[in-house]
């Protein structure tokens, strides 16, 4: 878990603070008692801050994909039941435990001119998106980006990042499912967009860059998406995998890598929490900056109240999701 505040420090859950009388003697949490079923909005009791730890207000979560597979049981992490799904929220300190001076692990700090909603839509899409072009596929100035999913909270964000932060004249195709999401691709920054919903991928980006093939491919899909972009790299090209929203897991055709000299690697965001800390914590201090800055705009595209969740991760699931997907505490 992911998550910025008004504040310096650590929050350990996805909890909202009730307001009014009682507060701080009770929390609303959406709880998965049970796998592959609807999320139940509980009372939990508060209890004292422990030393390490830190109480925040929350005021908008984040839906992710991931988040409907941990419920489902479908995600590489596997919580005990019963669990608060959620990887990242925004909100504002109201209480630290005693040992906590300044602590930066999991809380960052929201910059005065960032707002509590934009904030939560930072953390997952845009410290991936991050990531992916400036970490692993170390995009070069005047190179071609492939970005499937491109409505999506994490394609939006990687059209954002590559258009508005690397500013060395990328090349951003935009490929989406429907005519409708192409057409926000392009108002949000891509040069070009193809809907994959109407015919191959790898022959539609020809027709857009000739036979010499993108530079960089970003794919969130999977399956035959992700194999369509594979053959679409350029000599020494690379792809990032970065999730399967399409359900299905691709096998890699290794002659393909040798063939053009094509790296594929795979980016799991959260994985750096772990491994490398200060990769992770600089993707997110980042896109905090960039948000101050003016230099990138996240694309909120549904906000539901907390009693909403389940319409929030069906609207996920039916597709029919642009940008990020919020909850509201407030």
């Amino acid at each position: 878990m992911a998550a910025v505040a008004r504040g310096r420090w650590l929050p350990r859950a996805w909890l909202c603070r009730r307001a009014g009388p009682g507060c701080g003697r009770h929390y609303r949490a959406a709880l998965c008692a049970e796998l592959k079923q609807p999320l139940a909005i509980k009372e939990v009791a508060s209890r004292p801050v422990r030393p390490h730890e830190v109480r925040v207000d929350v005021h908008f979560c984040g839906v992710n994909f991931a988040d409907i597979l941990v419920c489902r049981g479908q995600y590489q992490e596997k919580p005990q039941l019963p669990f608060t799904p959620g990887m990242e929220f925004s909100g504002t300190v109201l209480e630290t435990g005693t040992d906590v001076s300044i602590v930066k692990e999991v809380l960052w700090q929201i910059p005065e001119r960032v707002p509590l909603r934009e904030a939560a839509a930072l953390p997952v899409s845009y410290g991936t998106a991050v990531l992916a072009l400036e970490h692993r596929a170390r995009t070069r100035p005047g190179e071609t980006v492939l970005v499937t999913a491109a409505a999506g909270a994490t394609g939006l964000a990687v059209i954002d990042v590559a258009t508005n932060v690397l500013q060395a004249q990328v090349f951003v195709i935009a490929a989406a499912g429907s005519d409708e999401k192409c057409k926000l691709a392009m108002q949000k920054g891509a040069q070009s967009t193809v809907n994959y919903s109407q015919g191959s991928l790898k022959e539609a980006v020809r027709k857009l860059v000739g036979s010499a093939g993108v530079n960089v491919a970003i794919d969130t899909v999977g399956g035959d998406v992700f194999l369509e972009a594979l053959r679409s790299l350029a000599w020494e090209g690379r792809i990032v995998v970065v999730g399967f929203a399409g359900g299905n897991i691709a096998s890699v055709p290794a002659n393909l890598l040798l063939l053009k000299n094509i790296s594929a690697m795979g980016l799991y965001w959260g994985r750096y929490k772990e491994q490398s800390f200060p990769v992770f914590s600089r993707t997110l201090s980042s896109a905090l900056q960039y948000c101050q800055q003016g230099r990138i705009q996240p694309h909120i595209g549904a906000v539901f109240k907390l009693e909403e969740v389940n319409d929030a991760f069906l609207h996920v699931i039916q597709r029919k999701s642009t940008g990020k997907v919020l909850i509201s505490l407030k």
